[in-house]
């Protein structure tokens, strides 16, 4: 008896029948509390990915300001004046922090000296060349006078 609330077998199902959207889908199932830690656990690249696995997730994620100035405040510890800047001029949390992650990884990496005993520009990886403003270079140069 097909449908009976128990799982499908693999590979069954044969032909275009819609499958019960809440199958698997514990946002729709538990509080959103309990979605809400669920998603705080993961990365930010995961919790893009996660936002658009489907609407329910989309609805739950999007509009969660918790979930992204979480991660927002991880980025602010290598970007405090950009993300200071950003907040101040009302963007959300998420598209704060959307603006500032490739930047803070990058910058961290320059930071913690990763390039510094590159011998040509040729030799830096792509993404080590993420644009940064002038303020973002003196710190990076500084902190390379310091070693």
């Amino acid at each position: 008896m097909e449908g009976a609330g128990l799982p499908r077998e693999e590979g069954g199902g044969g032909g275009g029948g819609r499958r019960d959207q809440d199958q698997g889908d514990f946002v729709a199932v538990l509080p959103p509390e309990v979605s809400c830690r669920i998603f705080g656990d993961l990365d930010v690249e995961s919790l893009c990915r996660a936002a658009a696995t489907c609407k329910g997730w989309h609805r739950a994620i999007e509009g969660n300001e918790r979930l992204w100035r979480h991660h927002c405040l991880s980025v602010r510890a290598v970007c405090r004046r950009e993300i200071d800047g950003d907040r101040g001029n009302g963007y959300s949390w998420k598209i704060t922090l959307l603006r500032n992650y490739w930047k803070s990884k990058v910058k961290q990496e320059w930071l913690s000296g990763k390039y510094s005993n590159v011998p040509s520009q040729n030799s830096l990886p792509e993404k080590s060349m993420y644009p940064m403003d002038v303020d973002t270079w003196g710190e990076i140069l500084e902190a390379e006078l310091e070693r």
